[in-house]
């Protein structure tokens, strides 16, 4: 394998604070996906995504003016960073698309393939090497989802692909992360996202049928949402940006123990022996992946 272009400053000592930022990235955006699901009940998902977003991307506005530094929103490097928010809106836009048209579990299962899809695109692109230890835990990882969701086989259709596709693009955002200068401030990446998302919402929900009246009791919960969208994708910012993309991607699946946990809290979903055998193997499969990233630093 090609040596990395980034000489071993980033070893198992640097990724370890990059893993938990990107545990409590996946925690915070389990815990607006299940704020998005109680809206849901009240106002259709496109509406509920424009106004999540717009709460998100007021906080980015407001913490920069506080700090007089909204100038610093605007990205140095406009293309890198539009183009990775692009890849997100259509990340989003297809993964709604393959909710539409496969059951949760299918499309939960497959869109989980980002970390096979990152740890491949590393190795081509950027020519992180990942060992036998860590393959074999970026796979574990993705057999552990398989048991915790227990996909039924189906004739395939074009939910999968959409899934498929959603999976590469979040992946290939994950990646451009690591191209873009260090000088790019986090904030503009994020408000380059969300300026994105939220076009890409609002232009949905008004081809859908438009605004719905909306209680403020759902307000308030499109505000706390937006803090968590915002605080999630501050957390996977940074620690992408600080850690080794092939090493960090597995830590997606934890994204299922977060599932769990919120679904007892809030809808009283019971947790299934499957979903605690899955967690234990993807657990396993995170441990691997570190353990390999100290072999090869």
């Amino acid at each position: 394998m090609p040596d990395s272009p980034h000489p071993p400053t980033l070893r198992a000592s640097a990724n370890l604070p990059a893993i938990g930022g990107v545990l409590a990235a996946f925690g915070v955006f389990s815990g607006c996906d299940a704020l998005v699901k109680l809206m849901s009940a009240d106002v259709r998902v496109p509406q509920v995504t424009f106004m999540t977003t717009c709460a998100a991307f007021a906080l980015v506005i407001g913490r920069a003016a506080s700090n007089g530094t909204l100038s610093g929103l605007v990205p140095k490097r406009p293309r890198l960073a539009l183009l990775r928010a692009l890849l997100l809106a259509g990340d989003t836009l297809l993964i709604h698309y393959a909710f539409a048209m496969l059951p949760l579990a299918q499309a939960y299962v497959l869109a989980f393939l980002t970390p096979v899809l990152v740890a491949v695109l590393a190795y081509i692109l950027l020519g992180e090497r990942l060992s036998w230890t860590g393959q074999l835990g970026v796979l574990l990882g993705f057999a552990g989802v398989a048991v915790a969701l227990r996909p039924a086989g189906v004739m395939l259709n074009l939910g999968h692909a959409a899934a498929i596709g959603s999976a590469l693009l979040f992946a290939a955002s994950l990646i451009l992360l690591r191209v873009i200068e260090a000088e790019e401030s986090d904030d503009a990446l994020v408000a380059a996202l969300l300026f994105m998302l939220g076009c890409g919402a609002f232009g949905v929900t008004m081809a859908t049928g438009g605004f719905g009246r909306v209680a403020l009791p759902t307000l308030a919960y499109a505000g706390l949402a937006g803090t968590l969208l915002y605080a999630g994708h501050a957390f996977l910012v940074r620690a992408f940006r600080s850690g080794d993309a092939s090493v960090l991607a597995p830590f997606q699946y934890s994204q299922i123990i977060w599932g769990c946990l919120y679904g007892v809290m809030l809808f009283g979903n019971p947790i299934e022996t499957y979903t605690i055998a899955g967690g234990v193997i993807i657990i396993l499969s995170g441990w691997l992946v570190l353990k390999s990233s100290r072999e090869i630093n």
